[in-house]
Protein backbone atom coordinates (compact mmCIF):
# COMPACT_ATOMS: atom_id res chain seq x y z
CA UNK A 1 0.00 0.00 0.00
CA UNK A 2 1.42 3.25 -0.55
CA UNK A 3 1.83 6.60 0.75
CA UNK A 4 -1.02 9.02 0.79
CA UNK A 5 1.01 12.42 -0.52
CA UNK A 6 -0.01 16.17 -0.86
CA UNK A 7 1.38 18.77 -3.43
CA UNK A 8 2.57 22.11 -2.10
CA UNK A 9 3.17 23.39 -6.27
CA UNK A 10 6.82 21.94 -6.06
CA UNK A 11 6.08 18.44 -6.38
CA UNK A 12 4.30 15.28 -3.93
CA UNK A 13 5.16 15.04 -0.54
CA UNK A 14 3.71 12.10 1.32
CA UNK A 15 2.31 12.55 4.14
CA UNK A 16 4.08 10.90 6.86
CA UNK A 17 7.53 12.85 5.73
CA UNK A 18 5.50 15.93 6.14
CA UNK A 19 4.13 15.24 9.86
CA UNK A 20 7.78 13.63 10.86
CA UNK A 21 8.92 17.34 9.52
CA UNK A 22 6.08 19.48 11.64
CA UNK A 23 6.76 17.45 14.53
CA UNK A 24 11.05 17.86 14.32
CA UNK A 25 10.10 21.81 13.33
CA UNK A 26 7.64 22.40 16.31
CA UNK A 27 10.31 20.88 18.31
CA UNK A 28 13.45 22.88 17.36
CA UNK A 29 11.36 25.68 17.02
CA UNK A 30 9.60 25.44 20.50
CA UNK A 31 6.25 26.34 18.52
CA UNK A 32 3.14 25.45 20.14
CA UNK A 33 1.82 22.27 18.32
CA UNK A 34 -1.69 23.67 17.74
CA UNK A 35 -0.31 26.16 15.19
CA UNK A 36 2.10 24.09 13.44
CA UNK A 37 0.48 21.15 13.58
CA UNK A 38 -3.32 22.46 12.79
CA UNK A 39 -4.76 20.75 16.09
CA UNK A 40 -7.24 22.11 18.20
CA UNK A 41 -7.40 24.00 21.47
CA UNK A 42 -9.59 23.36 24.26
CA UNK A 43 -9.82 25.30 27.20
CA UNK A 44 -12.20 24.44 29.96
CA UNK A 45 -13.35 26.07 32.67
CA UNK A 46 -15.02 23.75 34.65
CA UNK A 47 -17.56 21.52 33.78
CA UNK A 48 -19.32 25.01 32.41
CA UNK A 49 -17.21 26.42 29.25
CA UNK A 50 -15.60 25.12 26.47
CA UNK A 51 -13.60 26.99 24.22
CA UNK A 52 -12.46 24.93 21.61
CA UNK A 53 -10.47 26.84 18.94
CA UNK A 54 -9.17 25.87 15.82
CA UNK A 55 -11.81 23.08 14.46
CA UNK A 56 -13.06 22.49 10.92
CA UNK A 57 -17.19 22.27 11.37
CA UNK A 58 -20.08 21.58 13.40
CA UNK A 59 -21.14 17.96 12.48
CA UNK A 60 -23.97 17.67 15.76
CA UNK A 61 -25.73 19.79 17.94
CA UNK A 62 -28.38 19.53 20.52
CA UNK A 63 -29.13 20.30 24.31
CA UNK A 64 -26.95 16.76 25.46
CA UNK A 65 -24.33 17.03 22.51
CA UNK A 66 -21.64 18.82 20.72
CA UNK A 67 -19.55 16.97 17.66
CA UNK A 68 -17.08 19.35 15.46
CA UNK A 69 -15.00 17.90 12.82
CA UNK A 70 -11.48 18.45 13.02
CA UNK A 71 -8.41 17.90 11.03
CA UNK A 72 -8.23 14.41 12.00
CA UNK A 73 -11.28 12.99 13.49
CA UNK A 74 -13.53 14.32 15.41
CA UNK A 75 -14.58 16.18 18.87
CA UNK A 76 -17.61 14.85 21.27
CA UNK A 77 -18.76 16.75 24.17
CA UNK A 78 -21.64 15.57 26.21
CA UNK A 79 -23.70 16.72 28.96
CA UNK A 80 -26.85 18.68 29.71
CA UNK A 81 -28.36 22.07 29.08
CA UNK A 82 -25.47 22.74 26.50
CA UNK A 83 -26.24 26.60 24.66
CA UNK A 84 -23.54 27.61 21.91
CA UNK A 85 -22.31 31.25 23.10
CA UNK A 86 -20.25 32.12 20.22
CA UNK A 87 -19.45 30.62 17.09
CA UNK A 88 -17.22 31.91 14.81
CA UNK A 89 -15.00 30.31 11.32
CA UNK A 90 -12.96 27.82 13.92
CA UNK A 91 -13.52 29.33 17.04
CA UNK A 92 -16.58 27.94 19.52
CA UNK A 93 -17.71 28.70 23.05
CA UNK A 94 -20.32 26.05 24.56
CA UNK A 95 -21.98 26.55 28.12
CA UNK A 96 -23.69 24.06 30.11
CA UNK A 97 -23.00 21.01 32.27
CA UNK A 98 -20.33 19.12 30.49
CA UNK A 99 -20.05 15.94 31.30
CA UNK A 100 -17.29 14.40 28.84
CA UNK A 101 -14.99 15.41 25.97
CA UNK A 102 -13.47 12.73 23.60
CA UNK A 103 -11.89 12.72 20.55
CA UNK A 104 -12.93 10.53 17.89
CA UNK A 105 -11.05 9.02 14.85
CA UNK A 106 -13.99 9.22 12.42
CA UNK A 107 -13.33 11.16 9.80
CA UNK A 108 -16.65 11.92 7.44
Amino acid sequence: MGESSYSSGKGAVPLKRAKRWRRWLTRQLDLPADVTMDLPRLTMVGHLHLYIENHKGLLVYSDTELRLRLTTGQLLAQGKNFVIKKMYHDELILEGQIEQVRYINETL
